[in-house]
């Protein structure tokens, strides 16, 4: 019995083996365990050491974004004299006592001061000394008259105010003190600090070597911006972003360039970047498809090489951290822009933070969720978010899921994290938002509603105004205005009973406090390629000729249309709605804008779409109109009095507007372009 046993173990033994060997040699990678962010650092922690790469002393000239490597005392008071902080005369406090206007004094002026020099003499009583501001002070003054309160009268000067001890006056060492401590070392040098350093008469610091960081990109499909794409290729743009936000932090950044996935170029480039710098990232490459060969790489680093294979985040489960044995760090990023960007704000900027000596904390700001959520059901969600400042409190738009829109590193704000055990976060719940930037500044103007490439011209003319734009469809639109989130949407939606745009939906769903504007008409129907080669006519030859189309989202006009069609085509087959769209291919394949409908069509990603001529003819397609429809802005009655509002309004009306909406293909200036077409208040 025991020797059969022993048998079974020694078989099991080889399987798990033959297993192992299979895994890291074969075609497949699997993620062994899933470690959350902090899980992830404690990790490296115990496996290196982080801390400042040494000291390096330089010009204050230089020291812009530098770290400070020690504590700065100064060795001067700043300023060094008692100096005059106005334009006037310096007196003796105790000869205007009790002066006023009705009571001037009339003093002796025995000299001038100026900036730069030193007192020629001293003042005695009844006398005064002229000093413009940043003088020193006279021995015997006590006190600075503001010219203001003066009339000069050849060499008297009549006085009439009082003034008290020390006043206008700065006296040495007030700003900075001999021997105070001025500056901490840890300190992250801006502007200020170099002003600082300078008044001290400090011209050479110390500070921390900045940590080289080598960043490469790997993945055949990336093309270099500036170079024609290939067919299959996109631009790269994690080389990019990751060199910039390692720039912002305090590291400096050497982009080694892209590699294809081959594992010898890869590796060759991972060897390159560890002999030269103090840390390599690579973007892309690190999950388990069967291209991605970052992994394998990465494994042969060591001892110990690969310490974390997976994140329990999503986005961002891909990322991988090996340790070369040399102790430096290889940090694989995922590919995806949005998701490269929210990672290294999850890991690599806490191990730089370490080794520049700066703190971790990164600004963020309360912000409620402006609609509810999915959780990502055991992962946390990291969830890219644009804000509105409503006055109130902020608001917190969820921006596109997918990791590859890059429309998210466009409008995102920052990110919230959802916790791995919601499974819903609901609207109006409270996040604290990860910001991108140092500092979240509210947008003068709020539009969230359909996309529209009028729009998109009218933005430009409105001078100054700073516009914070969501595509969130017309419903989403409605809603934001209806709950005071948004100054203006941009809207059109059929009624199917009446066949007309907004206001029956308007009046349906009892919007109230808002004001629609007419906006200008639009083109819409279906989009094909070229030459129409299906030979399309209407949205019946989809169905019967069984083509693939490509679909906006719902809450969308656009759908809301081809939605409309569909079922009076469903009526007129005896057909359910639900079946007859289940057998269209694509139907539930959305995109957000009208030109990435007509970007499907035009790659043959989908043989039809619905959207505006517009879109059509900048890409070179053909175009079958279903009709025109009204692009119209609902407007929050109490935001009607913004100014940036009001500026939005005389804009639509303008001449020049006007003729640039007419030169679009597929638009229409309706004579009532700007008017309030209906409302309802209260």
């Amino acid at each position: 019995m025991e020797h059969s046993v022993l048998i079974l173990c020694g078989v099991f033994i080889l399987l798990s083996i033959a297993i192992l060997v299979l895994g890291i040699s074969g075609k497949r990678i699997i993620f062994h365990e899933l470690l959350t962010p902090e899980e992830a650092l404690e990790r490296i922690y115990r496996y290196v050491s982080l801390g400042p790469l040494g000291v390096e002393e330089i010009s204050i000239d230089e020291s812009y974004g530098r770290v400070l490597a020690e504590d700065i005392y100064s060795a001067i008071d700043v300023p060094p004299f008692d100096r005059s902080t106005m334009d006037g005369y310096a007196v003796r406090s105790e000869d205007l006592f009790g002066v006023n206007e009705t009571n001037p004094a009339r003093l002796r002026v025995v000299g001038r001061i100026d900036p730069g020099e030193p007192p020629s003499r001293a003042i005695g009583p009844g006398e005064a000394i002229e000093i413009s501001t940043g003088a020193p002070i006279p021995p015997g003054a006590d006190a600075v008259l503001m010219v203001e309160y003066t009339k000069r009268a050849g060499d008297w000067v009549e006085a009439y105010r009082s003034v008290t001890p020390g006043e206008n006056i700065m006296s040495a060492g007030a700003d900075i003190s001999l021997g105070e401590l001025s500056l901490r070392k840890c300190t992250m040098i801006g502007a200020r600090e170099i002003g600082v350093l300078a008044a001290m008469g400090i011209s050479r610091v110390k500070v921390y070597k900045k940590p080289r960081v080598a960043v490469i990109s790997t993945g055949y499909e990336l093309a270099s911006p500036g170079v024609p794409l290939k067919l299959g290729e996109i631009y790269d743009v994690n080389s990019y972003t990751i060199s910039h936000a390692l720039r912002e932090i305090g590291a400096e950044p050497v982009r080694l360039g892209i590699v294809g996935d081959d594992p010898e170029e890869i590796a060759a480039m991972v060897m390159k970047g560890l002999a030269h710098h103090d840390m390599v990232i690579l973007s892309g490459g690190t999950s388990a498809g069967l291209s991605d060969i970052t992994y394998r790489v990465l494994s042969e680093i060591g001892p110990p090489g690969i310490i974390v294979h997976g994140l329990k985040v999503k986005p961002g489960k891909p990322t991988v951290i090996a340790v070369s044995r040399e102790g430096k760090l290889v940090i694989g990023l995922p590919g995806y822009p949005s998701s490269a960007l929210m990672i290294f704000d999850l890991i690599v900027r806490p191990l730089l933070c370490r080794m520049l000596c700066i703190s971790i904390e990164r600004p963020s700001v309360k912000a409620r969720l402006a609609m509810r959520v999915e959780g990502a059901r055991g992962r946390r969600h990291l969830l890219p978010v644009s804000l509105i400042d409503t006055g109130s409190y902020i608001a917190a738009y969820p921006l596109p899921s997918e990791s590859g829109a890059i429309t998210t590193l466009a409008y995102a704000d920052g990110y919230i994290v959802i916790p791995e055990n919601v499974e819903f976060a609901v609207e109006g719940e409270e996040f604290d938002v990860h910001l991108f930037s140092h500092s979240y500044r509210p947008a003068d103007l709020y539009i969230v509603g359909s996309h529209d490439l009028g729009l998109d011209r009218l933005i430009p003319m409105l001078g100054g105004v700073r516009v914070k734009t969501i595509n969130a469809g017309s419903i989403g639109g409605v809603i934001a205005v209806s709950k005071g989130e948004a100054d203006i949407a941009g809207i059109h939606i059929i009624d199917e009973n009446t066949a007309e745009y907004n206001i029956p939906f308007l009046e349906r769903y009892g919007v109230r406090n808002a004001i629609l504007f007419r906006g200008y008409m639009r083109e819409q129907g279906l989009i094909v390629p070229k030459g129409n080669p299906q030979r399309v006519r209407g949205v019946e030859d989809i169905i019967d000729k069984g083509l693939r189309i490509v679909n906006r989202p719902r809450n969308t006009g656009t759908r809301v249309l081809l939605d409309l069609v569909l079922k009076k085509i469903a009526i007129s087959r005896g057909v359910g709605f639900d079946k007859l769209i289940s057998s269209i291919k694509g139907y539930y394949y959305e995109v957000r804008t009208h030109t990435a409908v007509a970007a499907a069509v035009a790659q043959g990603r989908a043989d039809v779409g619905i959207g505006i001529r517009a879109a059509a003819e900048m890409y070179g397609l053909d175009f079958i109109g279903l009709g025109w429809e009204n692009y119209d802005f609902l407007i929050s009655s109490k935001r009607l009095e913004k100014k940036a509002v009001r500026i939005f309004l005389d804009t639509l009306r303008s001449d020049g507007f006007k003729k640039q909406i007419s030169s679009i293909p597929g638009y229409m200036v309706p004579k009532d372009l700007g008017e309030a077409v209906w409302s309802s208040l209260g």
